[in-house]
């Protein structure tokens, strides 16, 4: 089942800025993951699916819904975090606005709410005009997922927390996941989006550009070598026969490879090599490769 789609979006603000004929679908109980530089659409793609903006061309559903047509009933029942966290009235305290978003959301249990709330380490005594920007962060999390929506979308959803909450976050996700929610997700931490999501869909200048699955990428990218020479002499020769590899100017060289090691491991015999190290690539590299990028 389709839990968000998007057809054909359109939203066209001049000078190759916005989105253009985006297409996609989230299923039910699925994880994805949304990337793409600062300014390659991606917070504008969310605001259209949460009904904020119309768009010039095409449509996005939630629950089979229009989300502009229908935003109001499709906003009530969504998990919402936005990218900026903005509060009407900041002299507020974290208590009160709780109180008040649940009077907005429907079905919130405050027991729910206290687990949230106990979760995130949350101190909701304190006027959100001097919370930090984690705290504020944390805030927003506990309400995005205090009425327990079945489909969440959230926009960097980590921003401002720190590494302990980041990791905290993640386990929340995969314990949501596997009570089968459909969760959409913009994030720059390629090892949250690797360690959560079952897809990934890449944009770029407001074009969507891939579509691939966490497995499937697993499964074909390429392995990430490097080798340390003997010789800083020896390095050099060897990133002259291997073109896109990096050399750091003493003695270690990195390259990625997808072909059999076999060829690698005979032409080492001519080297005096003094150690290799393997890994698979990562998310993040995928993602630079498909932005023309490269990262060793």
């Amino acid at each position: 089942m389709k839990m968000i789609e998007a057809h054909n979006l359109t939203k066209d603000y001049g000078n190759h800025r916005g989105i253009f004929d985006l297409s996609f679908t989230v299923d039910q109980g699925e994880v994805v993951g949304f990337l793409g530089s600062n300014g390659a659409g991606k917070t504008t793609t969310i605001r259209h699916l949460m009904g904020f903006i119309h768009p010039q061309q095409g449509i996005s559903k939630i629950f089979d819904m229009d989300t502009f047509s229908a935003a109001k009933q499709i906003q009530s029942k969504v998990g919402y975090l936005p990218g900026e966290i903005s509060f009407l009235n900041d002299r507020m305290t974290g208590n009160e606005f709780i109180r008040f978003m649940m009077e907005i959301k429907e079905n919130v249990s405050a027991e729910q709410v206290r687990h949230l709330v106990d979760y995130f380490e949350l101190d909701t005594r304190i006027k959100i005009k001097k919370m930090s920007k984690g705290t504020k962060q944390k805030l927003g999390l506990v309400v995005a997922f205090m009425h327990n929506p079945s489909v969440l979308i959230l926009d960097e959803p980590t921003s401002g927390l720190d590494p302990i909450m980041q990791n905290k976050f993640v386990e929340l996700i995969k314990s949501e996941k596997s009570k089968g929610k459909t969760i959409f997700m913009s994030s720059h931490i390629f090892e949250e989006v690797e360690n959560t999501c079952d897809r990934v869909l890449m944009v770029k200048d407001g074009h969507l550009i891939a579509d691939k699955g966490i497995q499937s990428i697993r499964d074909t990218n390429k392995k990430h070598y490097t080798i340390t020479f003997a010789t800083p002499e020896l390095a050099k020769a060897f990133t002259q026969v291997h073109a896109g590899s990096t050399f750091d100017g003493n003695y270690k060289v990195s390259f990625l490879l997808d072909s059999s090691v076999n060829d690698l491991v005979h032409e080492l015999v001519h080297y005096d090599v003094q150690d290799i190290a393997v890994r698979n690539q990562t998310i993040e590299e995928v993602f630079l490769q498909y932005y023309g990028g490269t990262k060793a």
